[in-house]
């Protein structure tokens, strides 16, 4: 059965009050960017209803992909449009559509009308009696429960009558950009792109920053980066990732600083300097894919010594999670795969054998203080130098 369109059902925007129709803007455009290489299509938008209007022949199973990859969609309901709704005329589309879309059809079912347009003759209580009876006779082998039904029958009277009774789950969420822009820290590991995906779930819009430490990481580590963003670009929109070449910086860290403080005193640098990219771009904050003692660098002295250098939030949603948490959103949303590739990002490269697991802020900062006089400049030309990719989804 070929469907013509698909109600788009939201969840938090229909609290928003008078700004409703900001968010509800914002979850249309990200549906367009989803389905902008699926066929033509139409969207349109109506009395706290949105609906996707497909224009031609369509691939079902690519459309419906793409639409459960956009934040705020709670559910996606394939419709079968009538275009006269004249009562036997209706009668006869829900039965049709009943047996296209049911070939065994032992189960019960309940019939929920709504009649949004009130010029309409038959009330919605008359309109489900009416619908539920002819049912009965079409296809005796159905049978009414009105409490637990194993097919809830919607039918919308508006300005077209719209039939449907199956509905796919959405992500939830908020549309991206409607909550501002935030910097991802992103590694070539499996943390970093689900905490980017759980900030952009929030309404974030995305952008990334990666450290590069050639010759010592691959051109094949960096490309997994940047399959890694388009992962995630599916669900957020494109993201912008900044490549820094970070290797004089570790270098100079290495030469200078106690070995047991690299870790720390190198995640100190990399928040420094994805703070001041973020702040050139217009973003908010930072995010990490940090999590409380998976790592010596994650204790919580740790992550007080490394927060410490930001004067803006950091945001770190998996922040509780245990890593079975983490690899069970990264299976979910296709990064696991790619996350789990052989290829060593610079933090693995340069992590000290025993490294402190409960720095000092005071004993860091005056590691630090080897470093005074070239790492300013250091680190202007690595942002300066640094590569800018646009990462958009490949699928």
């Amino acid at each position: 059965m070929m469907f013509k369109a698909f109600l788009i059902k939201y969840g938090e925007i229909g609290i928003k009050g008078k700004n409703r129709y900001i968010f509800e803007d914002a979850l249309i455009k990200q549906i367009k960017y989803a389905l902008k290489d699926c066929a033509a299509f139409e969207v349109t938008k109506q009395q706290g209803r949105i609906y996707v209007h497909m224009l031609e022949d369509y691939d079902y199973d690519q459309v419906v992909s793409a639409l459960t990859r956009v934040f705020g969609i709670v559910a996606i309901c394939p419709v079968v449009i009538c275009d006269d709704p004249e009562w036997d005329n209706l009668t006869k589309v829900v039965g049709d559509y009943i047996e296209g879309a049911y070939p065994d059809r032992k189960f019960t079912f309940k019939v929920d009308s709504r009649r949004a347009d009130k010029r309409y003759p038959k009330k919605s209580m008359e309109i489900n009696a009416g619908i539920g009876e002819y049912l009965l006779d079409r296809f005796p082998e159905m049978s009414v429960n009105v409490h637990q039904p194993d097919v809830m029958l919607n039918i919308e009277i508006r300005e077209k009558t719209y039939i449907y009774s199956k509905s796919i789950k959405g992500p939830g969420g908020m549309p991206v950009g409607t909550n501002g822009k935030a910097m991802l820290l992103l590694s070539g590991g499996i943390d970093s792109p689900v905490a980017g995906y759980m900030i952009a779930k929030r309404g974030v819009t995305i952008e990334a920053t990666y450290f590069h430490a050639p010759p010592y990481t691959s051109e094949r580590a960096k490309q997994k980066v940047v399959d890694l963003a388009k992962i995630v670009a599916r669900y957020s929109g494109p993201v912008k990732l900044h490549i820094v070449n970070f290797t004089d910086i570790q270098l100079a860290i290495y030469e200078k600083c106690p070995h047991d403080e690299l870790t720390i005193i190198m995640r100190r640098y990399m928040m420094r300097i994805a703070e001041r990219i973020a702040k050139e771009n217009g973003a908010l904050g930072l995010i990490t894919g940090e999590s409380i003692g998976q790592v010596a660098s994650q204790t919580l002295q740790s992550l007080a010594a490394t927060n410490a250098v930001c004067t803006m939030p950091v945001f770190r949603p998996v922040i509780g999670f245990d890593k079975n948490d983490i690899v069970e959103i990264s299976e979910k949303i296709g990064a696991f795969e790619t996350s789990i590739q052989p290829y060593e990002d610079c933090c693995t490269i340069f992590v000290a054998k025993h490294p402190v697991t409960k720095p000092s802020i005071r004993v860091i900062e005056r590691s630090e203080h080897h470093l005074a006089d070239i790492i300013d400049q250091m680190v202007e030309e690595a942002v300066q130098s640094r590569e800018i990719v646009i990462c958009e989804s490949d699928i």
